[in-house]
C-alpha cells in the first residue's frame, strides 16, 4: 500500500512537471531550433517517467525499501533538474519573443515614417513625402521664431530640394515674406514676382503682388509700383488685396 502512494506521488510529480513548461511556453515555438530544445528536454522527461515505473515495479518484487527510497529521491532530483531547464528555455524563449516584437514594431515606426502620406495643402489633395513636409515645417518653425536670415536660407534649400512639391508656393511666399521682415526689398521682389510666374494662382498670390507694390513704393519707384497695384486689382478682383491696392492706388495719384 505504502508503493503504491509513493508512486502516484511520484507520477503525480513527473506529470506537473511535464505539464507546467508546457503552459508557460504556449505559443513560442515559432523557432524549430527552440521547439527541438524543448522536445528533446520532455523526451527526457518521459525516460524519467518510464524508469520511475520501471524501478518501482522491480524494487516492489524484493521488497527493498531503502534502496527504492534511495532510487526515488535520484529520480525527483532529475526531475526537478529538467523542470528547471525546461523553465529557463521557455522563460528565455518569451523574452526572445518580446524582444523579437518589440523590433517588429520599431521597424514598422520607421517604415512607416518614410511612407508618403496624403495631406490637404492649399485646398488641394496630395501626397508627399514625409522627408519634405518635415523640411518645410522646419522652414515655417525658424520663420516663426523671428529668425528671418536663416528662414529665407531654409525656404530656399526647401525648393532646391524639392522644385516639384505641393508646398513649393507657400515655400516661395515665406521666403519672400522672410525678406520683406528684414526690410530687404530688392531680395524680396524677385522672389514674389517668381511666385505670381510660377503659382498665379497660390492663395497667396494677391498678397505677394500687395508686398511688391509695397516695396516699389518704399524704394521710389512708383510707376512700377501704380503698375502692380493695377495688375493687382485686375487680377484679383473681391480679395482683401485689392481692395487694399485701390487705397494705395489713390494716393500715388
Amino acid at each position: 500500500m505504502k508503493l503504491t502512494s509513493t508512486r502516484k506521488s511520484l507520477i503525480t510529480a513527473a506529470f506537473l512537471a511535464a505539464c507546467l513548461p508546457s503552459a508557460a511556453t504556449a505559443g513560442l515555438f515559432d523557432d524549430d531550433e527552440a521547439r527541438k530544445a524543448i522536445l528533446d528536454l520532455r523526451s527526457k522527461l518521459d525516460a524519467v517517467n518510464a524508469r520511475l515505473d520501471n524501478r518501482l515495479d522491480t524494487k516492489a518484487d524484493k521488497s527493498t525499501a531503502l534502496d527504492l527510497a534511495n532510487e526515488n529521491e535520484k529520480l525527483r532530483s532529475e526531475m526537478a533538474k529538467l523542470r528547471g531547464q525546461l523553465e529557463v528555455l521557455a522563460n528565455d524563449l518569451a523574452n526572445a519573443q518580446r524582444r523579437q516584437q518589440d523590433f517588429y514594431v520599431d521597424l514598422d515606426n520607421r517604415v512607416r515614417k518614410l511612407e508618403p502620406k496624403r495631406a490637404v495643402i492649399d485646398g488641394r489633395e496630395v501626397v508627399i513625402e514625409q522627408s519634405e513636409e518635415r523640411a518645410y515645417e522646419a522652414a515655417m518653425t525658424t520663420y516663426k521664431s523671428g529668425d528671418f536670415k536663416n528662414a529665407a536660407t531654409a525656404f530656399s534649400g526647401f525648393l532646391n530640394s524639392y522644385p516639384q512639391s505641393a508646398y513649393a508656393g507657400s515655400a516661395q511666399y515665406w521666403m519672400g515674406n522672410s525678406y520683406y521682415a528684414q526690410r530687404d526689398c530688392k531680395g524680396m521682389i524677385p522672389v514674389m514676382q517668381q511666385l505670381l510666374k510660377s503659382f498665379p494662382d497660390h492663395p497667396k498670390s494677391p498678397e505677394a503682388m500687395l508686398n511688391i507694390a509695397t516695396c516699389q513704393i518704399e524704394l521710389k519707384e512708383k510707376p512700377a509700383a501704380k503698375k502692380t497695384l493695377e495688375g493687382l486689382i485686375a487680377q484679383y478682383p473681391g480679395t482683401e488685396a485689392a481692395q487694399a491696392a485701390k487705397s494705395r492706388l489713390s494716393g500715388l495719384k
